[in-house]
């Protein structure tokens, strides 16, 4: 991302809540985290809280607490950012000198909109969670930035569809003999 399209989501998360409230933003590119697919960007938001000068450590009720009272500061956001932006993540800012847990975290999701169904639109589709390597992931990003594909997700169907196409896929499919 661009430092001018970067400053204007930092001032946009920032605007979005009252002066003081949010510490730091760190806006991330591809290759700045795994989960960030190329083309898209995101954010990292870190909001002060009651005791974090004391040297309290947050914990989750912390950010329940953020995220009940910045529901509806979630919901405009969500609404308005860069269709570019695939998330943004608010953590709790440590105490000074400290580092923040790194599972203390909420993160509002853009969902995208899913890939083309099959050619049998009739079909059921079933989800499916895995993780991937980086040299894994290296080849659904190549998909992406070819073209081929607009997610990992589309990627990898598109993958398991020409492994499905494959003259040896068939002969696993027959029965031994």
């Amino acid at each position: 991302m661009e430092n001018a399209a970067a400053d204007r989501l930092e001032e946009q998360l920032r605007s979005a809540f009252p002066d003081g409230v949010i510490s730091l933003v760190k806006v991330l590119g591809y290759g700045d985290d795994p989960e960030i697919e190329p083309g898209l960007t995101a954010a990292r938001v870190f909001f002060d809280w009651a005791g974090r000068l004391e040297g309290r450590q947050a914990n989750p009720q912390t950010v329940h607490a953020f995220c009940v009272t910045n529901g509806a500061v979630f919901d405009m956001l969500l609404a308005e950012l860069p269709r570019s932006v695939g998330w943004v993540e608010f953590r709790p800012d440590g105490p000074p000198g400290a580092a923040t847990p790194e599972g203390l975290s909420y993160r509002l999701v853009r969902h995208r909109k899913q890939a083309a169904p099959p050619d049998d639109a009739s079909q059921e589709l079933t989800p499916v969670m895995t993780r991937l390597g980086a040299a894994d992931l290296a080849t659904l990003d190549s998909l992406i930035t070819a073209g081929v594909a607009s997610s990992r997700a589309q990627a990898l169907c598109w993958a398991v569809g020409h492994v499905r196409d494959h003259p040896a896929y068939a002969h696993l499919q027959q029965p031994e003999h």
